[in-house]
């Protein structure tokens, strides 16, 4: 079955704001870091989200892969940038790689297709 990557995504926003619920400290601490670590630098928003992309294909996170493939194209990432982002990863991660970043290219294809925006419009 293909993984819907607009409702992946979904799902783990869903589980974020349960967390936030039970262990309200850890995820603020989260929120804050994941806030600090992707604010525009010397490296951009968009680099930012390329590079967690080939995070999230060589550490074969399918959650993440929806996050970041969804934020990348928010911030204006291409089909080409995240196709050769996922190019590398496989290059650092081998053979799982190859196989999340199949994973990363369906969701490019589903959130291009939805205009780079999810359905319930959820955010972190």
């Amino acid at each position: 079955m293909v993984t819907k990557f607009v409702h992946r995504r979904s799902d783990v926003l869903a589980g974020f704001r349960q967390m936030r619920r039970s262990i309200p400290g850890v995820m603020a601490g989260f929120n804050e870091l994941h806030q600090a670590a992707m604010a525009p630098g010397q490296i951009s928003t968009k680099h930012k989200e390329l590079i967690a992309i080939g995070i999230s294909v060589a550490g074969n996170c399918g959650g993440c892969i929806a996050l970041h493939v969804h934020d990348a194209v928010k911030a204006g990432a291409n089909r080409q940038e995240i196709e050769e982002t996922v190019g590398v990863a496989i290059l650092m991660g081998g053979g799982p790689a190859a196989i999340a970043g199949t994973e990363a290219l369906e969701a490019l294809n589903q959130f291009l297709a939805n205009n780079g925006r999810d359905a319930a419009s959820l955010s972190l």
